[in-house]
């Protein structure tokens, strides 16, 4: 007999532990940054605090009664999530619940109404914390607990006339009041953001034997509270619930960003670097074409003194005493006295007033090419020596000066050479800002201080 009423409750119970087991595996693969909390935030980046309401049946199941039948019973709950798995929670419970055929044939029902039911309880949630999905769908938990509740029973006599009477545990009337504790497990499906629907099963392990109104036999009354309902997360809708939030997800996303932001300093890094080989590429290039350019004005295949720029007459034998030209000298001409005449001077002159180079360089503008071309005819014609002095004003450091006056100078004496005069007849020295002829004071003392000085002899 009675396990007609135990048998329905090991059905329920096969049948919620098919659903817990099923919903360890069910989640689902939602990509969502709202769910993002930086690891280790502290839990106000969570919601803790949710409110629950259900509704279901009851089922009594003892050996005071050999039938059992479901009855309606209501709750709700208010929930403070601690960690990301344990919650406290503040239960109610009300309904009524009824069984039939007492045990030993005095009662045929009873009904007891449940006034309240009000308990304590830690709810341990599962699956929430995933190596596999972002955030599951499904949540499922395991409650205990301690609580109090008070209950009135009612019975039904057997016999030709039945009678109901009302157990009366207290002398003074009302209601019968007793600890009990509950366990229980359930599901919960998320919904939404805020709103998940919660599927639980529950058993009430009451503290007394006379729930049912009955006292008979050794153990005490027990009951099965059934139900569906719904829990609301309450604050921000920004935040994530720390219930369903799985904290492996964040830390995936942390090390992902830092991943993402570190390829684009390698990637910008790469970019600076590429760029910097291309400007070095470039300098070689420059580099090489200069050191060719050198080569180039700097080749004397003859060993004449002459590059080969410049040699009108390649290929001359070794030790040939030439000319600026690089052609052969004919020392057999008799020496004839030359003397410098005003025309000469006034040659030299203009070259000096002509003269212009690039501001800080030895580079010779073109606008002192004619003049020049003169004294280089000049030089030819007379077989003239020739010196060049290079100066500088004062400004600078003296190293760059004397360098500066020393590169006019040579510019000079190089630009002459190439249109024929005798390199052994042209001195080229610089000495910086020795030497002034003007005030240094002042700009147009400066001016007449950087110059060049030609002397024949």
């Amino acid at each position: 007999m009675i396990n007609n009423f135990i048998n329905p409750f090991y059905k329920s119970v096969l049948f919620l532990t098919a659903g817990v087991l099923a919903g360890l595996g069910a989640f689902a693969q939602t990509i969502d940054s709202a769910n993002y909390v930086q690891p280790f935030s502290k839990t106000n980046a969570f919601r803790t605090w949710s409110v629950g309401l259900n509704a279901g049946a009851t089922l009594p199941f003892n050996e005071d009664y050999t039938k059992a039948s479901f009855q309606p019973g209501y709750g709700g709950y208010i929930k403070y999530q601690i960690l990301y798995t344990l919650g406290i929670q503040f239960d109610f419970l009300a309904g009524k619940a009824e069984g039939d055929n007492s045990a030993d044939g005095s009662y045929s029902k009873y009904v007891t109404k449940l006034d309240y039911a009000a308990d304590i309880s830690a709810n341990i949630t599962l699956a929430n914390i995933s190596w596999r999905h972002k955030k599951g769908v499904i949540q499922p938990y395991f409650t205990g607990g301690f609580g109090y509740m008070g209950y009135e029973p009612q019975l039904t006599t057997s016999g030709p006339v039945a009678n109901r009477v009302s157990f009366a545990y207290k002398s003074n009337g009302g209601n019968v009041q007793s600890y009990y504790v509950p366990v229980g497990a359930g599901v919960k499906i998320n919904l939404s953001r805020d709103v998940s629907l919660d599927l639980g099963y529950q058993v009430d392990l009451v503290n007394a034997d006379n729930f049912d109104g009955f006292v008979y036999g050794t153990r005490n009354d027990e009951f099965a509270y059934m139900h569906i309902g719904l829990e609301f997360a309450l604050g921000s809708h920004k935040k994530p619930q720390l219930a369903t939030h799985n904290p492996v997800a964040s830390m995936r996303t942390e090390y992902l960003t830092i991943e993402q932001s570190l390829l684009l300093q390698l990637n910008k890094q790469k970019a600076e670097i590429n760029k910097l080989k291309s400007d070095l590429d470039a300098k070689t290039e420059l580099i090489n074409a200069t050191n060719a350019s050198l080569i180039k004005f700097t080749m004397d295949s003859d060993n004449d003194g002459v590059p080969d720029l410049y040699d009108k007459c390649p290929n001359t034998p070794a030790g040939t005493i030439v000319d600026g030209a690089g052609c052969p000298l004919n020392l057999n001409v008799t020496n004839t006295k030359v003397y410098i005449t005003e025309h000469d001077k006034k040659v030299v002159k203009d070259a000096i007033d002509n003269l212009e180079f690039d501001f800080g360089k030895a580079t010779i503008r073109p606008i002192s090419f004619a003049s020049l071309d003169r004294v280089a005819q000049l030089l030819m014609d007379k077989n003239l020596h020739l010196k060049l002095a290079g100066y500088t004003d004062n400004k600078g450091p003296d190293w760059v000066n004397l360098k500066l006056s020393k590169d006019r100078a040579e510019a000079i004496r190089f630009y002459l050479i190439h249109k024929g005069a005798n390199a052994a007849r042209i001195e080229a020295t610089g000495y910086g800002k020795e030497n002034p002829v003007a005030d240094n004071n002042t700009a147009d003392g400066r001016q007449l201080n950087r110059r060049v000085e030609f002397n024949l002899y």
